[in-house]
Parts: C-alpha cells; structure tokens; sequence
C-alpha cells in the first residue's frame, strides 16, 4: 500500500489506536494531520515519532460541531486538500442501568454520542464536501465489536458503534459516485495504554479469555486493517466491516 503524498487526517489520534495508524500512515510517505483535544503532550510525542516530514497537529474538539467543521478547514487550508479522514475518537463510559441515577445515565448517553457518532457524522460531513471538490478519498470509521454482541454495563457505547456502522454504509453507498469510499474497521479490545491502566487484573485476565488467541489486539493490527480500508485497492470493499477482535466475537 503506498500513501506517498497523501493528506490524511486521524481524529483522536495523540495515543493508543490513532497512534499506531498515524506512524502507519507515515512509513507509507503519507502527510499526516493529529487530531487531539486537551494532551498536547502526548500529542507532540506521538509528532516526534512520526517518520518522514510534513506533518501537523491540529487541536480541536470534535465533540462540539462547530469544531468539526474548522478543523477540516484548517487540514485543507494546511494542506491544499484532504485525500483520507479516519475518524478514530471515542469514549466509553460505564452507566449501568441498575447502579446509577437518570441524571448519569442521560449524560452517559449524550457525551457518548456526541463523541463516538456524531462527531464521525459532521467530520464525515465537511471532508465528503472537500473530497467531492477535489474528485474523491477515503473514509475510515473505527467502531467496535461492541456495535453487535452488546455492552451491557455501557450500552450507549454499543448502541452509539451500531449506529457509527449503519451511517457509514449509508455514505459508501451515497458518495460512491463521487469516488469517496467508506470503510469500517470493529476492533475488539485492544492493548492501548488506556487499558493498561484502567484494567485491573481480573478484567484483563477475563478478556484473554475471550479470543482463542489468548491476548487482546495490538494497535498496529487495527491499524493494517484501516491502512486496507483507506487504499486505492480497497475502492470496492467500500461499505465493508473488518473486524479485529481475535475471534472474541464471531457474526454471521
């Protein structure tokens, strides 16, 4: 797969998954733009890595619409143009429906979707109009296994990854005659830094469990699967799920 020259533009991307597709996309010569909210440190790290040249970060919350729509303006104004989007930011915050209180379970909701859908939907949104401009890319989705075996203790997490997968069909099959293709990559649980850390022991041993692999993704795996999804090759897979979860979750 050869990115050479080509702008691509990774929300979410200071640490864990994004990280790993932004060094992915830079061995492969692409121009890649880090998208972070608030750890301008990590964020700086994760540039350093970077190999080749002509990268850049852009500091914006893709939670707050208004903020989608500039920072695409600021990628093309950067960059001349945007050739891939890969929205890769998300949360996942626990809200038990027997634990906790309406008013939690009604903020987990919004912050959820605001995040992990409709910041996806608008970003999507202002890179299809450049890309339509400038005769076509790619868009990458990264959703979760989550979207269809259930999350019981956060089903606003599974509930707003369903919808992610259901809106990028929807687009592969809208922006298909303008040459934009849309893909979607549903890791399972993959060993980020975060899950260093909020893992405690008896959960980690439990995901293990879960893959006959005996080990959680590692985010250089997810990210094959997106570099896959975002190169000229895979223009007839748009519309396609790949999932990347060991075989945790098998679905028909």
């Amino acid at each position: 797969m050869d990115f050479k020259n080509k702008k691509v533009l990774i929300t979410g991307s200071s640490r864990g998954i994004g990280k790993a597709t932004a060094m992915a996309f830079a061995k492969k010569g692409a121009k890649v733009g880090i998208n972070y909210r608030n750890n301008t440190n990590e964020a700086k790290k994760t540039l350093a890595e970077l190999s080749g040249k002509g990268h850049h970060l852009f500091q914006y919350d893709v939670s707050k619409k208004e903020e989608t729509k500039a920072l695409v303006e600021d990628f093309v104004a950067h960059y001349g143009s945007i050739d891939i989007l890969v929205n890769n930011a998300g949360v996942s915050i626990f809200h038990d429906i027997d634990e906790v209180d309406f008013d939690h379970w009604t903020l987990a909701w919004e912050n959820t979707y605001k995040t992990n859908l409709f910041a996806a939907a608008n970003t999507s949104y202002w890179a299809a109009q450049a890309m339509m401009k400038s005769g076509g890319g790619h868009i990458v989705n990264v959703s979760s296994r989550g979207a269809f075996r259930g999350e019981p203790t956060k089903p606003a997490y599974g509930s707003s990854k369903a919808a992610l997968n259901a809106m990028s069909q929807s687009l592969a099959k809208k922006l298909a005659p303008y040459k934009i293709y849309v893909g979607v990559v549903a890791p399972g649980f993959t060993e980020t830094e975060m899950a260093a850390v909020t893992l405690t022991p008896a959960e980690r041993e439990n995901l293990l469990r879960e893959s006959p692999f005996k080990r959680m993704a590692q985010p250089e795996e997810v990210a094959h699967a997106i570099l896959f999804l975002a190169s000229d090759k895979a223009a007839y897979s748009s519309g396609t799920i790949i999932d990347v979860n060991g075989a945790s979750y098998l679905r028909s």
